[in-house]
């Protein structure tokens, strides 16, 4: 194939890339922070005996791990204002599936964590006056944590690529912005091309974070 490539299609003026990748990356905190504390608090609730209170927080947990997160955003965006009965902005329709998806997996991640500390640690707690709460707080967690920040470290990574899904609701993130470049250029190769060396740009740090961490602390 004789392609010639032009990449003058993406030397656009700074502040239009720009725009897109703080889209990108503030979704990706935002919706991350939200879902760890969605996670951090579903957790401790998934820890308990209760079925009545295990089993709801299970049934959204598996809700959002086994369907597409971009059938999430568009039911969030188009079906939800019509359940409701009232319109959603884009933008907020867009953090609330991102956020909850996001929680989904932070919940199995707290879970797991707080879970794969030995029994004795608990009962060694316990042993000393204290209690559940303070057994968690004090003794439990800080241990728990260091397993659960490399694969929350890995989860960020996964979630800043999600936010390529946004386009399908026109926020104007990184995807939405080569999406407007394709269709008035006709240049999907070297757009694509360039957008993708940003996402590098803005992962590869996180994935070497998410390195170190496991290696630290495995």
């Amino acid at each position: 194939m004789d392609y010639r490539w032009d990449f003058a299609a993406v030397l656009l003026p700074p502040e239009f890339w720009l725009l897109g990748a703080v889209y990108t990356v503030v979704y990706a905190i935002g919706t991350s922070m939200a879902g760890c504390l969605i996670g951090m608090v579903l957790g401790s609730l998934m820890l308990s005996r209760r079925r009545l209170v295990t089993w709801p927080i299970d049934a959204y947990v598996q809700l959002f791990r086994c369907t597409p997160l971009m059938v999430q955003i568009v039911w969030f965006y188009y079906a939800l204002p019509v359940v409701i009965g009232a319109s959603m902005p884009s933008w907020f329709a867009a953090g609330i599936g991102l956020s909850l998806y996001m929680g989904a997996f932070t919940t199995e991640i707290f879970r797991a964590g707080v879970l794969s500390i030995e029994a004795g640690q608990w009962q060694a707690a316990r042993a000393v006056g204290l209690s559940y709460i303070q057994a968690l707080r004090l003794v439990i967690l800080p241990q728990a944590a260091r397993r659960m920040v490399p694969p929350l470290v890995s989860q960020s990574v996964l979630q800043l690529k999600n936010t390529a899904l946004l386009s399908v609701v026109a926020i104007p993130e990184l995807m939405h912005r080569s999406a407007v470049i394709v269709s008035e250029t006709f240049r999907p190769l070297e757009t694509y091309t360039a957008v993708a060396g940003m996402y590098f740009v803005l992962l590869y740090p996180l994935v070497a974070l998410s390195r170190r961490l496991e290696m630290k602390w495995e």
